[in-house]
């Protein structure tokens, strides 16, 4: 990883300062490749960490549904599924508890 940009994503980086990065063109996966862009351009880092979706203890989130429940159990801000992007203060406005 370049060290003029490593200090940006440090969850990113590796203890021996490498990093797995892995690239998506557009017409790979548009939906995909257009998140990437759009978070580049909210925050000046074109780049997603892609990890397991679990809780502790619980099995890798296999469906939607999984996801909904386990993002409501986390501190996560926001989930996106498919062309869905669901955030956390929606959800607790809506249900009333902001």
């Amino acid at each position: 990883m370049r060290p003029d940009i490593a200090y940006r994503i440090p969850a990113l980086r590796h203890v021996d300062a490498s990093a797995r990065v892995q690239t998506i063109s557009r017409s790979q996966h548009a939906l995909y490749y257009e998140l990437v862009a759009s978070f580049g351009r909210l925050t000046g880092i074109p780049v997603l960490l892609n990890t397991s979706f679990n809780t502790p203890g619980a099995p890798i989130v296999c469906t939607p549904r999984d996801a909904l429940e386990s993002f409501c159990g986390t501190a996560l801000d926001a989930l996106a599924i498919g062309p869905f992007l669901l955030e956390k203060s929606w959800l607790t406005a809506w249900r009333g508890t902001a």
